[in-house]
């Protein structure tokens, strides 16, 4: 059996209609306030499927699962200044992109970091969809992980403009297609897409670009407990997100999909991460 056809519980639930162009996922509320622990304790249960190689996934057991989370934590980052890292965005992504689109990763994030562990330029996350039939999406994926929705939101769009053009888009081929497992369903197919023989018109074509922006949101701040009102105030927030999306041009150049994870308390959350995986480090 494929490693990825299994995968962690996720803390993450719908709150907004379902819908083709943006949805909005929270973790909820515990006694009366916002789940910051158990996002961060449910994070830190998806960093193996985030971090390893379908390989070392398939090879994992209880002999060995303690040192495969340290390999994992190692990956994820390490460096003191955590308060810039983004890892917890990509993450979240990666858990709602596996849990509720059902994607495959192509190649384990780890292979887009440098020697020193340092984030480098390119797609958040790069995974694959398969549709009914024979059919698959490529998702490439950009993360922001910010306090503010608004600068999220901008940097996103300033990313993804980036990301789209023929230079970069002609760089993430030649660095993906190696890196393609063999294992994954149809990895001829994916390969043969990011050749660089290929169109980057057919690559757009078969490509997804969510766009996942966990940011302070002050509906999850004025709120105990979901209801309706913290629903519809949700929903204010990621239409207000998607219409920014929206004007900048993008949504009619290639398939955009919004994910918007509310937060209370971003730094709150990072330090609690950060705790956790530092604990797997030392």
């Amino acid at each position: 059996m494929h490693p990825y056809l299994t995968k962690p519980a996720c803390i993450l639930s719908l709150v907004t209609d379902k819908d083709e162009s943006a949805e909005s996922y929270c973790a909820g509320f515990e006694l009366s306030e916002w789940r910051c622990d158990g996002l961060a304790d449910n994070l830190m249960e998806w960093i193996t499927d985030y971090a390893l190689k379908s390989d070392e996934l398939r090879n994992t057991n209880h002999a060995n699962i303690y040192v495969r989370l340290q390999q994992a934590a190692s990956r994820v980052y390490i460096s003191e200044n955590y308060k810039r890292r983004g890892e917890v965005g990509e993450i979240a992504a990666h858990a709602i992109c596996r849990t509720f689109f059902d994607t495959m990763p192509v190649a384990a994030r780890v292979n887009y970091l440098s020697a020193s562990n340092d984030p480098v330029k390119a797609f958040d996350l790069v995974h694959v969809r398969y549709l009914e039939g024979d059919k698959f999406e490529l998702w490439l994926g950009e993360a922001k992980f910010f306090k503010s929705r608004d600068a999220a939101v901008k940097d996103a769009i300033a990313s993804i403009e980036s990301h789209v053009n023929a230079g970069f888009l002609k760089n993430e081929k030649l660095l993906l297609g190696p890196q393609i497992s063999d294992d994954i369903p149809h990895s001829d197919r994916i390969k043969a897409l990011l050749a660089s023989e290929t169109s980057l018109d057919a690559l757009i074509e078969n490509a997804v670009f969510p766009v996942i922006i966990a940011a302070n949101s002050d509906a999850a701040v004025n709120n105990s407990r979901p209801c309706d009102a913290y629903a519809e105030s949700i929903t204010d927030e990621m239409n207000a997100l998607w219409g920014r999306l929206a004007s900048s041009g993008l949504t009619k150049k290639i398939k955009l999909r919004l994910i918007y994870v509310p937060l209370a308390d971003k730094d709150k959350l990072n330090a609690a991460f950060d705790t956790r995986l530092k604990g797997l480090q030392n």
